[in-house]
């Protein structure tokens, strides 16, 4: 496995890996021995993802291997986005939490994207991120909060809602270690500079897809209670120890003075969900200025993939 820790892959903890794809992190977990067999997936990336997925699952557990299972913390593009290759590829069940599954089933749309939140090259961007559903209906099984996800047995599922509606953080108490998704980040995700760089520092969900602030908010103080020795993001750097801990207790205790944006679409009028999918959007007035920020956005964000890609 040494051979393994290098630029491309890097280890969380014992038993658990992940890797960077262009700006998020995927994470594969193996069972210890005697709980239950095999290894799972934890996200996809962005479409296009899955050669390099399966070339890190290979490096890692041999040739033609394959997880028991894929698990989601949410269905954004950049988490699922590389879902229905690999399911060209292995057969396995995909879990998510029951108020993901209409964007996973075709059924709904999320909500759009907030692209004037936070002041970043990113978020201007993320009115080219796809918002539309996957439809993988025949995969797709609701994860039981409460029995946990059978494939992944020493690890307790918490609902992190917020950032998406069925947001979902998983935790290994023997460890102490917590894989966030998007419930937090450890980098300024509304900037490009930060992302594509991994500046590092513990924030708040990315602000330009979080659709409902108070639950965003709830969410960062259930994982601060939990208060892990880990914390593995879907953007940024791995965080430990007492630096994590103690970022994490501030930004609990403060969240709605360094985490919340000062104004935007989703703010103060949340979008409204159920279990058939988004059921009301606050209104977005677009402007002559919206529409310069958007081909400028463009531009850079065209730079910096290209430029990674390389």
């Amino acid at each position: 496995m040494n051979r393994l820790l290098n630029a491309k892959y890097f280890q969380v903890a014992q038993r658990i890996w992940g890797t960077r794809l262009l700006f998020v992190n995927i994470y594969m977990i193996a069972n210890r021995p005697g709980s239950a067999k095999g290894w799972v997936l934890i996200d996809t990336g962005l479409k296009g993802s899955s050669a390099k997925i399966i070339a890190m699952a290979e490096a890692l557990f041999g040739p033609g291997t394959k997880p028991s299972a894929i698990i989601l913390t949410h269905a954004h593009g950049d988490h699922a986005g590389g879902l229905p290759e690999l399911l060209k590829h292995w057969n396995v069940p995909v879990y998510a939490h029951r108020l993901e599954i209409p964007y996973l089933t075709g059924l709904s749309s999320y909500p759009p994207p907030d692209p004037f939140v936070g002041g970043g090259l990113m978020s201007l961007a993320s009115v080219f991120f796809p918002v539309k559903p996957l439809n993988i209906r025949h995969r797709i099984r609701a994860i039981d909060v409460e029995e946990g996800i059978p494939e992944l047995p020493d690890w307790k599922v918490i609902e992190t809602p917020g950032h998406s509606p069925g947001h979902i953080s998983l935790y290994l108490p023997v460890s102490s270690v917590l894989l966030a998704g998007d419930a937090v980040a450890t980098t300024k995700a509304e900037s490009a500079i930060s992302v594509f760089n991994y500046t590092g520092k513990l924030c708040g969900p990315p602000k330009y897809f979080t659709m409902n602030w108070e639950a965003a908010a709830a969410s960062v103080r259930k994982i601060a209670a939990v208060n892990p020795r880990t914390i593995a993001p879907g953007h940024g750097l791995v965080m430990r120890g007492r630096e994590l801990q103690d970022a994490l207790q501030e930004l609990a205790e403060n969240f709605e003075e360094v985490a919340m944006p000062s104004s935007g679409r989703y703010l103060n009028n949340p979008a409204m969900t159920n279990e058939t999918g988004v059921t009301y959007v606050p209104p977005f007035v677009s402007s002559a200025e919206f529409k310069v920020a958007v081909s400028f956005a463009a531009a850079f964000a065209g730079f910096m993939i290209m430029r990674q890609l390389r």
